[in-house]
């Protein structure tokens, strides 16, 4: 088989492969089965598991830069990430698709339990429902921090942003707005590449420019 017919390296490792082959209904019935069954903070443990795992959309290195970026901006790592994730996969189409496929299973469990909620809020049985998940959330996504952790935390300046972090939001109480402002460009700072390594980053998106 000759080289142009044999995908290429980046492409079998970053997933470029998939772009323009995932089709819309796919691409809307993944976000649709992850946004009906997930809850709460969990959703980054279903989104996590589906890309990666199960339809190999994305490498790990792929959905942390996507998660991070979702977190950056305003509104839910979910909805965000639907529309990063599709956008990828089929342009801006795709990102409408996986945004409605995101967010449908909640609006319409919301507009039912809305009601119901109304009706039965004070009884005792709905009222330990409740607490009993969210005793379940919290442990879901203590689940997904060790899963993100093991691959973000493997150096000692990882654990000091996260430390610095903690204490000046939940100790010291200072808006997380400003801790962003503070703690982005001096990570960008401090993970900023080498000339050398900036030089074969800058040959490899050639490469990768040329085989497009």
């Amino acid at each position: 088989m000759s080289d142009a017919a044999s995908p290429a390296p980046e492409e079998q490792k970053t997933g470029r492969s998939f772009q323009g082959k995932v089709t819309l209904r796919e691409l809307f019935m993944t976000f649709f089965v992850i946004g009906a069954t997930s809850f709460g903070g969990g959703v980054v443990a279903y989104l996590r598991n589906s890309l990666i795992s199960v339809k190999k959309w994305m490498n790990e290195d792929e959905f942390m830069s996507a998660l991070e970026i979702s977190q950056a901006l305003p509104g839910l790592n979910a909805t965000n990430m639907s529309v990063i994730v599709g956008d990828r996969l089929r342009g801006r189409i795709g990102a409408l698709v996986a945004f409605v496929g995101m967010t449908l299973p909640g609006v319409v469990v919301v507009l039912v339990l809305a009601k119901f909620y109304t009706d039965m809020q004070h009884n005792a049985w709905v009222i330990g429902m409740l607490k009993g998940v969210g005793a379940a959330s919290v442990g879901v996504l203590l689940a997904v921090t060790l899963q993100i952790g093991k691959k973000q935390l493997e150096h000692m300046l990882d654990l000091c942003f996260v430390i610095a972090t903690l204490v000046a939001i939940s100790l010291l109480h200072i808006s997380l707005v400003i801790v962003l402002v503070v703690i982005i460009p001096v990570a960008m700072f401090c993970y900023r590449p080498s000339a050398p390594k900036r030089a074969k980053l800058a040959d490899s998106n050639e490469e990768i420019s040329a085989r497009h």
